[in-house]
């Protein structure tokens, strides 16, 4: 068995890296850039700091600003549009997951029209041509979309999100600078550091894991659980250590998959628009107490990864419920709900599990769930 590791050619890293962005456009002899982004980054002025780039440098640009935060079918079909009628040959995708799975669908279609229609995405889409270069820019720490070979669209019509998982749809340069993720509101920081640190725990559990996603998902796992308080706190050694650790996170999960914590996920925020990092950090810890069983010795690396002291003199009971309660701990000091209360209406339960199991997150779950275990970890966060 073989396994194979996606990476972009090429990323920045650190304060400042944004103004390599210009030399890039130049080295490639890119005409004109089409910024896909959300009217809120572009109001605030986070934009700016590399449209300004762009200004300085005469490189010619067109802005796409109408992306939602559960980006729609209609997001995708607009944004080829724009791309077309702009005369674009490149994308600069600024912003949140959001904004890049947006150009990532965008970049897709452009080069493979025969899937214009967005639906023929979902799943493992066998795609002939490489998205239109993107260089994606995150504003956020969570996500990690500028390093993943995945996105996520809402299907509004259908009431459900479907995942996308294709090579081609690689961004060709990330650019992960501090300075566009100084805007986030605490609430948004923390939403998104937890979901970076599910992605760290569900890559590193899930059954596609080996010893070079182990090695990235560890390092992710120490780096967001040391430094999201920092960063939840508006700190800037903790922002600068939890862009690196999401983006370390994604370099693991994108190429081994995750679990059902996302699978689970993924329709609360199609149903009842449900932000996709709080959805993902109210779900982990139940999450991995139903995995617990089928991980063997991993979650005492992922207690000892957290700061979880003397983990070598526990039981195997011991250092996973101590994994659990150093999860749920962080969760709670960033101000993470700790349920579903308020959320999750009981009648959707059996439509919500029948999304779930549909996801493609799903079967790379360590433990193959049935729908009445899913209904069942529902269920249990909403007493």
């Amino acid at each position: 068995m073989s396994n194979r590791f996606c990476l972009n050619p090429v990323s920045y890293h650190g304060y400042g890296a944004i103004e390599n962005i210009v030399s890039e456009a130049k080295n490639h002899a890119f005409k004109k850039a089409l910024v896909i982004t959300d009217a809120s980054l572009v109001k605030f002025g986070v934009v700016k700091h590399v449209t300004d780039l762009l200004d300085k440098a005469n490189l010619a640009y067109a802005v796409y600003d109408e992306v939602k935060p559960n980006p729609t079918i209609e997001n995708v079909t607009d944004g080829v549009k724009a791309f077309k009628e702009e005369g674009a040959d490149y994308i600069i995708a600024i912003g949140g997951g959001s904004s890049m799975d947006t150009a990532k669908a965008i970049g897709i279609i452009v080069e493979n029209p025969e899937f214009s229609d967005v639906r023929s995405l979902e799943g493992t889409a066998a795609t002939k041509k490489a998205t239109a270069p993107i260089i994606a820019v995150p504003t956020t720490a969570g996500t990690a979309a500028e390093v993943t070979i995945n996105y996520v669209i809402t299907d509004v019509e259908r009431k459900r999100k479907f995942v996308c998982v294709d090579p081609h749809d690689m961004p060709i340069i990330a650019v992960v600078d501090p300075l566009m993720m100084e805007s986030m509101p605490k609430g948004l920081t923390a939403a998104t550091g937890m979901d970076a640190l599910t992605h760290a725990i569900e890559g590193y559990i899930t059954k596609g894991a080996w010893e070079l996603s182990d090695m990235f998902h560890l390092e992710a796992i120490r780096l967001i659980s040391h430094h999201l308080r920092s960063a939840y706190k508006g700190e800037k050694e903790g922002r600068e250590a939890m862009a690196l650790g999401q983006y370390v996170a994604g370099m693991g999960f994108s190429n081994v998959g995750l679990g059902i914590v996302h699978s689970m996920a993924h329709p609360l925020s199609a149903l009842y628009d449900t932000p996709h990092g709080v959805a993902c950090s109210i779900l982990l810890p139940s999450g991995m107490e139903y995995n617990a069983e089928y991980t063997g010795e991993k979650y005492r690396e992922i207690a000892r990864a957290m700061g979880v002291k003397d983990v070598d003199s526990m039981s195997v009971g011991e250092y996973r419920k101590a994994a659990i309660e150093a999860v749920k701990k962080l969760s709670a000091d960033v101000g993470i709900p700790a349920n579903l209360k308020g959320i999750v209406k009981e009648e959707d339960l059996s439509f919500l599990a029948d999304s779930a199991l549909a996801d493609a997150c799903c079967p790379g779950n360590p433990r193959n769930p049935t729908k009445e275990e899913v209904i069942a970890i529902y269920r249990s966060l909403l007493r």
